[in-house]
């Protein structure tokens, strides 16, 4: 019986591998399923089992969580399709009898307004229905999505927002993926687990980008449909810039900001803060 991660070729997938092997998991009993063929080959010199299986293929699905233990689903990129793909995991890990089922979901998906929140709540309901032993891991922001920025940050001297004084949770995903880790193996996972990091604004943000880069760097707060124009302009897609400015919304409303000691808990150390979340970017 085996450890199964699935999405385990994206980011956040190989370093939950990675932290299972670091935490002591023989790799002959973690399996990582993913569709990139030549990263489940770079997975596979960890020693680790691969299966290849793609969200939108079941029998694949079913195929590659025959004789798991514990699962855990990595929501997946395609937005507006996610549910349905979801759905056919839950199916095969029901049939597969496992004794759990962790998700990685988005924070307070219960009650948050965020569009991209939608399919994660749909998703929780589903893994409740299936009956299931299951974990919802609802993971704030990552702080890599601020990082990934930095080039832009340092050229034009200011972080764009439309999130006013609201807070955001972020982690980096290396402390999220951690935190997967554990709770597949945790004795007596809980049901829910809220995860996220010390709490900061977009004006915190900028204000740490400055300490860490000794450039000047401020904040500049504007409403969410000229943050959506402005993204465009710059070649974000129009779909995806208005997915970006509704984020920014909803940290607004707090959405994002994540009251408990969750992700500290199960790393058994403080979350990585936000200075050395950018140091590592830099």
């Amino acid at each position: 019986m085996s450890l199964v991660v699935t999405g385990a070729t994206g980011h956040l997938g190989r370093l939950v591998i990675s932290s299972l092997l670091a935490q002591g998991v023989p790799a002959d009993q973690v399996v990582a399923v993913g569709r990139d063929e030549g990263r489940l080959a770079e997975l596979a010199a960890l020693g680790v089992q691969t299966r290849r299986a793609d969200y939108g293929d079941p029998a694949s699905i079913t195929a590659a969580l025959a004789g798991a233990r514990r699962v855990l689903l990595i929501s997946g990129s395609e937005v507006g399709q996610r549910l349905a793909q979801h759905q056919t995991v839950i199916d095969a890990a029901k049939d597969a009898g496992v004794e759990l089922l962790a998700y990685t979901s988005i924070a307070n998906a219960d009650t948050s307004g965020l569009a991209l929140a939608v399919e994660h709540k749909a998703t929780e309901e589903a893994v409740v229905a299936s009956g299931l032993p299951h974990s919802l891991l609802r993971n704030s922001w990552y702080v890599e999505n601020y990082g990934d920025q930095l080039p832009t940050y340092l050229e034009h001297g200011t972080v764009l927002g439309a999130a006013g004084d609201g807070q955001v949770s972020a982690a980096t995903r290396a402390d999220f993926a951690e935190a997967a880790a554990a709770v597949l193996l945790a004795e007596a996972p809980k049901p829910v687990y809220e995860l996220g990091g010390t709490a900061f604004s977009l004006k915190e943000l900028a204000a740490t980008v400055s300490e860490v880069s000794g450039t000047d760097v401020t904040y500049t707060d504007v409403p969410a449909e000229e943050l959506t124009k402005v993204l465009v302009g710059a070649g974000v897609p129009e779909q995806f810039a208005a997915i970006l400015a509704d984020g920014d919304e909803g940290l607004g409303r707090g959405e994002l900001y994540v009251d408990t000691a969750d992700l500290a808990d199960l790393l058994g150390r403080p979350a990585t803060s936000l200075a050395d979340g950018l140091r590592a970017a830099l």
